[in-house]
């Protein structure tokens, strides 16, 4: 299982609702929220996406980023159905079934998995519209890549050609597919155009790493080189409000990885942190 997935960096968050727009938590609401925040901080910088025959787990730290973000402009009642398909998407698989004095659900296979979390977006979907109906929309397209793919893609296909963030997501999926399908030419211009948007709602340094992947891939070496040592160094190099050294992300720590690969030299020029001294600046 843990050989079929990989990394992807977490969304950069989608513009925020304005501060005076403020909307009822309640307990339940609150609960759920509570859960997928500890779910994406959890992926932060790390995230997964699918490959051919696994769960729509492709984009999960996507989703829960982008609820997390949205969850502001929703109704309370579409946020706590929303939030709980996601959690049918993210179940654990396991062939036993639910270990005893456990109340977390369990599913044989993916496809089950899938299965099940289709039909609770599809009810979220019929139920609710606006925002939460399109998100369920586009949650029903990735879980379906597990279960029925030539008509998942399909519906991915459809959502990309939308404008607005689903129509972003689905192309980055799209992206995705494309790469699991070995069509690395198509899956390199729909993430070439990703990064070229102002506001493509992936991470820049996502959508360069997903590119340096497949050039890398295409016999491209320098030109792979060229961009996992821009994300490399950018990261070492950034600093936060206060002057101090920022975590690089995990995508930033892959680049640096595959820069030492292919050309351990360049790597070199990459400056190493200065660990903060416990007792601060002098």
């Amino acid at each position: 299982m843990a050989r079929k997935k990989r990394r992807f960096e977490q969304l950069q968050a989608a513009a925020s609702a304005p501060q005076d727009n403020r909307i009822y938590t309640n307990p339940v609401q609150k609960q759920v929220s509570e859960k997928l925040d500890e779910v994406g901080k959890s992926f932060e910088g790390k995230g997964r996406t699918i490959l051919y025959g696994i769960a729509a787990i492709v984009v999960l730290g996507i989703l829960v980023t982008l609820f997390l973000n949205w969850n502001r402009r929703a109704s309370s009642a579409g946020q706590t159905a929303l939030g709980k398909a996601i959690e049918i998407s993210q179940a654990r698989i396991s062939e036993t079934g639910t270990p005893a004095g456990s109340t977390a659900k369990t599913y044989k296979t993916e496809k089950e998995r899938g299965e099940a979390a289709i039909a609770e977006f599809q009810s979220v979907a019929d139920k609710f519209g606006g925002d939460i109906a399109e998100k369920a929309k586009y949650f029903i397209a990735v879980n379906k890549l597990d279960v029925d793919r030539p008509a998942a893609i399909q519906e991915i296909e459809a959502l990309a050609g939308k404008g607005g963030d689903i129509g972003k997501m689905a192309k980055f999926a799209l992206a995705q597919v494309r790469v699991n399908d070995n069509k690395l030419d198509e899956a390199l211009s729909i993430f070439q155009e990703l990064a070229k948007m102002d506001d493509p709602i992936v991470a820049k340094d996502t959508l360069n790493f997903e590119i340096a992947k497949i050039l890398e891939k295409q016999g491209k070496k320098t030109e792979a080189v060229d961009i996992y040592f821009n994300i490399a160094k950018a990261a070492a190099e950034a600093k936060d409000m206060d002057g101090k050294a920022v975590t690089p992300t995990q995508t930033a720590t892959d680049a640096k990885e595959k820069l030492t690969q292919l050309d351990p030299e360049r790597a070199k020029q990459i400056p190493e942190p200065t660990p903060e001294s416990p007792f601060g600046a002098k």
